[in-house]
């Protein structure tokens, strides 16, 4: 289990055999390095990634498939949509995935459907890509309107409201030039 940087537009790749997994199961605790954090960045529309851990349980269900399951935990900086500061936020997602050869893809798609059983993803090559899973998780639990504590939005009020609003000017507009009727 190799972690490496690929140039295939992933943010993160550090790929596992899934021939390598044990019959008990592995349990991983990964974390990139300052490279791959300013790449998570990009990929998931932050300032920054100070801080990424993820840890993984990963079970094989003796039928080549994998059962993944652990939390991923990472410290965000992304700009306040209130006072535009930026700020550090906490990102804390579950990951529970299930992986299937592609031989075994077909009869699980005709499966889930009768059973409703969680949906899964497909080995490709026999390997996962566990940066590339962290990745998504990571993209998927930063907050899209980041409100950093204490940050308060202050309405305009009263007459000062009226005078700067847009439609303020054009009825000075239409007063000067008597037009608009």
């Amino acid at each position: 289990m190799k972690q490496e940087r690929v140039s295939d537009g992933r943010a993160w790749s550090y790929p596992l055999v899934v021939a390598e997994i044990p019959p008990e199961g592995a349990v991983l605790k990964l974390a990139p390095g300052e490279a791959e954090r300013a790449a998570l960045a990009r990929h998931a529309g932050v300032l920054a990634v100070p801080s990424l851990n993820v840890d993984l349980k990963i079970l094989p269900d003796g039928k080549g498939g994998l059962a993944i399951t652990g939390d991923l935990a990472a410290t965000v900086r992304q700009n306040c949509v209130v006072s535009l500061d930026p700020f550090d936020n906490e990102v804390k997602e579950q990951i529970s995935l299930r992986f299937l050869p592609e031989s075994a893809t077909a009869s699980a798609r005709a499966n889930d459907e009768d059973e409703g059983d969680e949906p899964f993803e497909v080995i490709q090559g026999g390997t996962i890509d566990l940066g590339a899973l962290a990745a998504e998780f990571l993209a998927l639990g930063v907050d899209p309107y980041p409100r950093r504590p204490g940050a308060l939005f202050a309405p305009v009020t009263g007459d000062e409201g009226a005078a700067s609003s847009p439609f303020a000017a054009l009825a000075k507009l239409k007063q000067k030039g008597g037009q608009g009727d």
